[in-house]
């Protein structure tokens, strides 16, 4: 997995491409720690380079989420292709999470 990062004011985009599965753990928990350790309110990740989430990608972001709250930061997901929905929906993790078609709504919502 790739993870490219953009600053858009107070909150910074990660954008995400490949699958999210077990081989992204350490990558992915140090992209969201250096994100936090900014200060920023919000992180969006850019899913819609993202064809899959395994198990251990769920958990992932699980952790992401809870991290963020832990330190007073939002996050939400943005481009979620049909498939990596419907896992969601399958997991009944889809309420979980803010999530947003298009990752400029993503971006808006926290102004």
């Amino acid at each position: 997995m790739k993870i490219n990062k953009q600053d858009y004011n107070d909150v910074t985009v990660a954008e995400l491409q490949g699958e999210l599965d077990g081989d992204v753990g350490e990558v992915f928990r140090q992209t969201i720690t250096d994100i936090i350790a900014t200060q920023k309110s919000g992180v969006v990740l850019d899913m819609s380079g993202v064809g899959f989430i395994g198990g251990q990608g769920l958990e992932q972001l699980l952790w992401a989420r809870d991290y963020c709250t832990e330190n007073k930061c939002e996050l939400r997901l943005a481009g979620l292709d049909e498939n990596c929905m419907k896992i969601l929906e399958i997991t009944r993790l889809e309420n979980e999470f803010d999530h947003y078609a298009e990752l400029a709504g993503a971006v808006k919502s926290f102004a």
